[in-house]
């Protein structure tokens, strides 16, 4: 997914993303990852069994939790939540931007191009797992 508002607006290498989202210690990472997917995408994630990914840290310290799982999303429909930014910067004017501007099918080779760099690693463990 590719992350909306005007800051990534004409981003593309490493600006890409797995759904993610924060959790609590009270929270199971599992669920909050189909919570995040449902929210960033408009559509419940795949029901099949997940393969744990696992975790990479991403440069600025975030430490992100993957699963995978088939699935047959249409990119073109996903309907993401929204949220708010002063935009232009210190114009005092509120606007709403999508979270997600988009999806795209990507081969594992095209997606190692385009997602952020801390994520890599789970493509790596995603092709390991699909042997």
């Amino acid at each position: 997914m590719h992350p909306g508002g005007p800051l990534w607006a004409r981003r593309d290498a490493g600006a890409w993303s797995i759904p993610k989202g924060e959790y609590g210690d009270d929270e199971d990472p599992a669920t909050a990852a189909r919570r995040e997917f449902a929210e960033e995408l408009g559509t419940p994630p795949p029901s099949d069994l997940p393969v744990d990914l696992g975790e990479a840290r991403q440069r600025g310290g975030k430490l992100v939790r993957a699963w995978a799982a088939p699935g047959d999303l249409d990119a073109g429909q996903i309907r993401s939540n929204t949220f708010t930014l002063e935009w232009p910067p210190r114009s005092g004017r509120m606007s709403e931007f999508p979270e997600v501007d988009r999806a795209q099918w990507f081969t594992l080779r095209q997606a190692r191009d385009r997602i952020n760099q801390g994520q890599a690693v789970l493509l790596d463990r995603l092709e390991a797992a699909l042997g």
